[in-house]
């Protein structure tokens, strides 16, 4: 059929370059995995900072307005999925010695370092629209420049095994990383929550000198990564230099098709419960010095559920599991809204740890069998064009995700704005029922839909897998 002989007359055409099996190792060094996930540390510290205090921060603290910073928030996300792409295929088509993906990790510190820090740490001196500019460029910076880490690490996984499950326990690894950053960012949180009611407080100081710790550690951590890992040299150079083919590629690609709608409408229903718990907590719950605790009920299960997921993946399959995931994620989150009608703090209090619990533990079964599943897709890219664009792939995939998600901050925003919101105000019924639906209804909606999606539409597992690389073998 054509999609059988398609591949192999393409791969002929690229000088029959395209299929150097021999590369494809099955197991990567425990080394080699603790170089891998250790940069998400830093990178988890940075997001989950960015989603969870920087609209607070903004809104309470520089007093800008909800519908402004939702504004800027969408065109930051926005413009971050523009740019991924771009960050993608230039890491593609990098050919340097030192790696197509080092190269691009090492060279992200210099303009994370700024960006981060910008966001943090306004001149106090700016007021009304020039402090709106200020923030609007610095969060604009900052996620256009952790692109340039981000994109060729989440790459570089994807190369490091092609074997269809140790790459699920790469990904996992640098998921508890990632965890793990978050983890630290919720102590950064907590501290600047404690600043927050100090009347003697600081809170522009504190956050500039936690920025400047976290940058720090962040360069270290991509220092040793980068001089620890190894790429395949082979991988270099084997992209069309035509930019739009690359992306129509992805799009032709029909696994990779299903895939880009079932994470679109899944980030949908994700992307506002980071930027919305400490909003819940403080004026729902009305307890925000839980808020931190909250998260940590979370986050925990996220990453030490990860060694459970693994083998069960192998057992049950990637995609039924990732299927059970989104619905338990839905679902958890759901549950949450039933605190609109609960009068005591103590059990709004224990319905937040419930579902917050039952939300991570799901989270940590996605965040390592996701990406995996991407990993294959990607295979089955090489399949048919006979190139390796892991870059493109995972930019293009990232431009789903981040276009979800600057569409619902967007929407948050401006929910916020119009339903009656008032910072450090007791709120009224109606804003509580409209951050309660954005934070429990929507996930539930959307991951049930993702959910569905992906077990009646994606056809892409060990078994097609396994034959795809049996057939690219026999043609080598």
């Amino acid at each position: 059929n054509y999609e059988c002989f398609l591949p192999w007359q393409h791969g002929r055409a690229h000088g029959n370059q395209a299929l150097d099996l021999s590369t494809d190792h099955n197991k990567t060094s425990l080394g080699t995995s603790i170089a891998y996930g250790l940069p998400g540390v830093g990178a988890g510290y940075m997001y989950l900072l960015m989603s969870l205090y920087v609209m607070k921060f903004s809104t309470d603290v520089l007093l800008i307005a909800p519908a402004v910073m939702g504004l800027i928030f969408s065109i930051s996300r926005i413009w971050d999925a523009i740019s991924d792409p771009i960050a993608g295929y230039l890491s593609d088509r990098t050919t340097f010695k030192f790696g197509r993906r080092r190269t691009w990790m090492l060279l992200s510190f210099i303009p994370i370092s700024f960006g981060f820090y910008a966001v943090f740490s306004p001149p106090e001196s700016l007021q009304g629209q020039s402090l709106d500019l200020w923030m609007m460029v610095a969060i604009l910076g900052f996620y256009s420049s952790i692109t340039l880490f981000n994109v060729p690490h989440m790459a570089l996984g994807a190369e490091l095994s092609g074997d269809y499950h140790e790459r699920t326990r790469l990904f996992g690894v640098r998921h508890i990383g990632f965890t793990l950053g978050s983890i630290l960012s919720l102590v950064a949180t907590s501290l600047l929550i404690s600043e927050e009611s100090d009347p003697n407080g600081n809170v522009r100081n504190l956050a500039a000198n936690l920025a400047l710790i976290a940058i720090a550690a962040m360069s270290l951590m991509i220092f040793f990564a980068v001089s620890r890992l190894k790429e395949n040299p082979s991988f270099q150079n084997r992209v069309n230099k035509n930019p739009f083919k690359a992306f129509r590629d992805i799009w032709v690609n029909p696994h990779a098709k299903v895939l880009i709608v079932v994470l679109f409408i899944e980030n949908l229903g994700g992307a506002t419960i980071a930027v919305l718990t400490l909003y819940v907590t403080q004026y729902i719950v009305e307890a925000p010095e839980w808020a931190p605790v909250i998260i940590l009920a979370y986050l925990l299960p996220s990453a030490l559920s990860v060694p459970l997921w693994i083998p069960l993946s192998q057992k049950l399959g990637k995609i039924r599991l990732w299927v059970f995931s989104l619905v338990f994620t839905g679902m958890a989150f759901g549950s949450i809204f039933i605190i609109t009608f609960l009068d005591s703090v103590t059990t709004r209090l224990a319905v937040m740890f419930i579902g917050a619990a039952l939300g991570g533990m799901a989270a940590g079964c996605g965040g390592a069998i996701g990406p995996s599943v991407k990993g294959d897709v990607i295979d089955y890219d090489e399949y048919l064009t006979g190139e390796r664009k892991e870059g493109s792939y995972f930019a293009a995939l990232n431009f789903v995700f981040k276009s979800a998600s600057g569409i619902m901050l967007l929407v948050t925003g401006f929910v916020l704005q119009f339903s009656g919101f008032v910072p450090n105000q007791p709120q009224t019924i109606q804003v509580k029922i409209a951050l309660l639906s954005l934070y429990g209804l929507v996930p539930l909606v959307f991951y049930s839909l993702g959910a569905y999606l992906l077990h009646t539409r994606f056809k892409f597992g060990e078994k097609e897998h396994a034959a795809m690389k049996k057939e690219m073998a026999e043609n080598t």
